[in-house]
C-alpha cells in the first residue's frame, strides 16, 4: 500500500502543478508515469484490488460521448461514499496517509470520511467531472447504464445491479 499512496500524493502534486500551468512538462510526465506505475500489476501484489468504478464508468460511457476518465471522475465519490463501509480501515489508512487527516478524537469512519471530503475539494479543485449529469447523462439512461456495467468479483462489495443503481443515480 506504501506504494501507491506514494504515487497517489505525486499525483495530487503534479497535477496541481500541471492544472496551473498545462506547459509544464515534468508535471504532465510526472502524471504519465504515475499512470503507468499505478496501473501496472506491481502494485498490486499481495493484495486484493478493486476495479468495479471503472466498470461503472464504462457503463456510463457506452451512453455518452464521454472519455474513461471523465466517466471515472464523475462516479468516483457516489461510489466510494457507496462502499466505504466495506472497507473503512482502508479508507481512514488513505485519509491519513494521502490527505494527511489527523486521526486524533476521531472514529475510524469520521477519518475516512475526512478523507473523502479532501479528495472531493481536489477534483473540484481541478475542475475534474464531478456528475455524469456534465456528460450529458440523463436519467432516462440509467437502466441502460447499469445493464451495461460489468459486475466484477473481488473488491471491497461485489457488486449487483440494485448496487450499480444507487451508485449512478447519487452521480447524477
Amino acid at each position: 500500500m506504501d506504494i501507491m499512496e506514494g504515487l497517489l500524493r505525486s499525483l495530487i502534486h503534479s497535477a496541481d502543478i500541471a492544472v496551473e500551468n498545462p506547459s509544464d512538462y515534468e508535471a504532465r510526465s510526472n502524471i504519465m508515469w504515475i499512470a503507468t506505475w499505478a496501473l501496472n500489476t506491481l502494485v498490486a501484489k499481495g493484495k486484493t484490488t478493486d476495479w468495479m468504478v471503472h466498470m461503472l464508468g464504462q457503463g456510463v460511457a457506452a451512453h455518452t460521448d464521454a472519455t474513461h476518465g471523465m466517466t471515472l471522475a464523475a462516479v468516483s465519490m457516489p461510489y466510494y461514499r457507496y462502499i466505504l463501509t466495506y472497507g473503512t480501515a482502508r479508507f481512514a489508512r488513505y485519509a491519513e496517509n494521502v490527505w494527511n487527516v489527523n486521526p486524533e478524537g476521531k472514529t475510524e469512519i469520521q477519518v475516512a470520511n475526512e478523507g473523502l471530503d479532501a479528495m472531493e475539494a481536489w477534483m473540484k479543485k481541478i475542475r475534474l467531472v464531478m456528475n455524469i449529469t456534465e456528460l450529458d447523462a440523463a436519467e432516462a439512461m440509467l437502466d441502460g447504464m447499469v445493464k451495461s456495467t460489468l459486475i466484477m468479483d473481488g473488491g471491497y462489495k461485489v457488486m449487483d445491479a440494485d448496487d450499480i443503481r444507487a451508485v449512478l443515480q447519487a452521480s447524477f
